[in-house]
């Protein structure tokens, strides 16, 4: 228990370190334009801290500073197609951050230019923050569930949508997934497990399109354990099943902040539910680390998703 109190308070101490805003909302690059995920208005909307703030954090990953972003009330779509080879796979991109705020660089624009390059179309999805999902409340020192699943909701809108605009953005609608990091890799799993209805009312016609995720990718993921008692056991919210889509998993067995048993128990549970699953751990790796290169072999597993999304069929070899 107090190995789990200790990485609970290093994740809190990561996602609090000092940061300096630098503008009043985040913008993509140039010739790339945020798409509300929402009509007006948002369901369940919650009282934030203050508006949209891009932060540059100043823990350095890689030798660089990552951006963030905080107070999120108005998700958006922001699609990366690729320039010359288009597999029509699409992949929904959730970036991490404690559920506080959005690695919005480290976890998101960087995997999308990755995956464009391979030929893959990247969603990046700012999704809202802060307490939109499972995170730790400091009051009580402790952690709470939602008090909307706010994440969720935005993930199965986020897919719908993807899956509706399948033709107009030269998509497979049988080839969308999604990559997660952290509580973006929680948000992979509660969205691959939640899938057989909205956790909202229907809105509009992306609501009529499936949102179950045909592959799920989760990377150093978090709130993966039962959170009452920190035991070696799945959480109940995330009721894996025969039905839950092929998974990968990956993460280190030295990360200081989500324990290694997070997706050591999703993995138990795929696999006795008979599910498809690649899982890679490794001996060092820590914690948010992206994709930016590091002496560590852990900085390799970009190219293990390619080769098991070949092996699955999403993809060719």
């Amino acid at each position: 228990m107090k190995t789990t109190l200790l990485a609970v308070s290093l994740m809190f101490l990561i996602f609090t370190m000092p940061a300096h805003a630098v503008s009043q909302a985040w913008q993509p690059s140039p010739g790339h334009t945020q798409i509300p995920l929402w009509p007006a208005p948002v369901p369940d909307a919650q009282p934030v801290p203050g508006p949209e703030t891009l932060t540059r954090a100043e823990n350095l990953v890689g030798g660089r500073p990552w951006a963030g972003v905080a107070n999120v009330t108005q998700p958006t779509l922001t699609v990366y197609s690729p320039k010359s080879v288009n597999t029509g796979v699409a992949v929904v991109v959730f970036p991490g951050g404690g559920y506080r705020e959005l690695a919005i660089d480290l976890e998101g624009t960087e995997v999308c230019d990755w995956l464009v390059a391979k030929g893959i179309t990247c969603v990046l999805l700012k999704y809202r923050v802060p307490d939109s999902g499972p995170h730790w409340e400091r009051d009580c020192h402790c952690e709470k569930d939602a008090k909307a699943p706010m994440a969720l909701e935005d993930a199965q809108r986020a897919i719908g949508l993807v899956r509706l605009h399948a033709a107009e953005w030269h998509l497979n609608p049988h080839k969308i997934g999604v990559l997660g990091f952290s509580a973006g890799g929680h948000l992979v799993a509660d969205s691959s497990t939640h899938w057989e209805k909205r956790v909202y009312p229907r809105v509009d016609a992306a609501d009529d399109a499936s949102c179950r995720p045909d592959f799920g990718v989760a990377l150093y993921p978090g709130h993966l354990l039962e959170k009452t008692t920190q035991e070696f056991e799945l959480n109940p919210t995330v009721p894996v099943t025969s039905q839950t889509p092929p998974q990968f998993l990956l993460q280190s067995v030295n990360d200081p902040v989500d324990s290694i048993n997070n997706s050591l128990v999703y993995f138990i549970a795929l696999k006795k539910a008979g599910v498809s699953v690649e899982y890679h751990a490794y001996a060092q790796g820590g914690h948010a680390f992206g994709l930016r290169p590091s002496a560590l072999p852990i900085s390799g597993w970009p190219r293990l998703v390619e080769a098991w999304l070949g092996e699955i069929g999403i993809i060719g070899k």
